[in-house]
């Protein structure tokens, strides 16, 4: 007997519809909850080398109601080609009935994902979370981060570094059309003193900040997430650990931390983004005052929080159940 499907077609989101069902503020405090909740799991995402330097990425992730996987290729060779360098989707199951519930489009859920954990860890860490914004490399993150720090801290300055100086007035463009003010520079070790925040989002091929930063800044670092890639120069790594305090993502950065891993330091000991979350309360009365470091090399936890916030807002039903199941700390 033929097989008859029971349940309508899932939902395919492409990128407009995908970032429409994660807001930048409601998307943080989605990747917070999550990270107090006892039933997610989140196994080590696998990594398998392609031809001519690729990279397909599988990152599935599940909670107690919602089960997701990302799959991701990442493309260098594709950069100026007019082809996207990151591809790939997530795909979003109901525990209960096994159904496949959504399809997002994956690079939005990345660049949205990452800039989010770093506008938490901003909210939680930064010394002075209005900025002005020193933004280094005008790619996806570098544009993600400026809407992130714009429309959930109010950030109304945003400095611009990259190589490229069309890249960087083009992102200036997209900075003036959110509301805020935008400047192209041409050093950004040159900028550090006139920003209290930083993103560095680079490709992670080369050291791109090495000056001392000023102590109150606080630092978004996501372009390096592999042993081999680097953003930030041992010496300033160095000099945040002494000074101030680095925070991870996650407990895998202990194998991924680039930055961290080669200037040396033990990233074993240092606190994540879920210890800050779960002790915001204490945070400020542990940690004496000075620079901050949030390393972030990604995490399917993220990619999870996003598939929860999609399906709540596109069904109320499921994510009625989600909250009931859920059992955060």
């Amino acid at each position: 007997m033929p097989f008859a499907p029971s349940f309508a077609p899932p939902g395919l989101l492409d990128a407009a519809a995908t970032a429409a069902r994660l807001p930048w503020s409601a998307l943080a405090d989605e990747i917070a909850a999550l990270l107090q909740d006892n039933s997610v799991v989140v196994p080590q995402r696998a990594v398998l080398p392609l031809a001519q330097g690729g990279s397909l990425f599988v990152m599935p992730a599940t909670d107690q109601a919602v089960a997701m996987t990302k799959l991701i290729t990442l493309t260098p060779g594709n950069a100026g080609t007019g082809r996207r360098s990151i591809q790939g989707d997530v795909v979003v199951f109901d525990i209960a009935t096994g159904e496949r519930r959504l399809v997002l489009d994956g690079p939005t859920v990345t660049a949205r994902r990452t800039a989010a954990a770093s506008l938490l860890a901003a909210r939680r860490l930064a010394s002075v979370p209005q900025g002005p914004l020193l933004i280094v490399g005008a790619g996806v993150q570098g544009l993600a981060h400026a809407e992130a720090f714009i429309h959930g801290l109010g950030v109304r300055e945003v400095w611009i570094a990259s190589r490229s100086r069309a890249s960087a007035e083009a992102l200036a463009a997209q900075v003036q059309a959110l509301g805020a003010q935008a400047r192209v520079v041409p050093d950004a070790d040159a900028a550090m003193p006139h920003c209290p925040l930083i993103a560095t989002c680079t490709t992670g091929k080369a050291v791109v900040l090495s000056a001392p930063p000023r102590p109150d800044t606080f630092i978004a670092a996501v372009g390096a997430f592999t042993p081999t890639m680097v953003e930030l120069a041992p010496g300033l790594c160095q000099h945040i650990a002494q000074h101030g305090r680095i925070v991870v993502d996650t407990s895998d950065a202990l194998h991924e931390a680039g930055d961290l891993l080669q200037a040396g330091l033990d990233v074993a000991v240092l606190p994540t983004l879920g210890d800050v979350v779960r002790d915001h309360r204490n945070a400020a009365l542990k940690h004496p005052p000075g620079p901050v470091l949030f390393k972030s090399c990604g995490w399917a936890g993220w990619d999870l929080a996003a598939a929860r916030l999609a399906l709540r807002h596109g069904s109320p039903a499921l994510a009625a159940m989600e909250s009931v199941t859920a059992t955060p700390a």
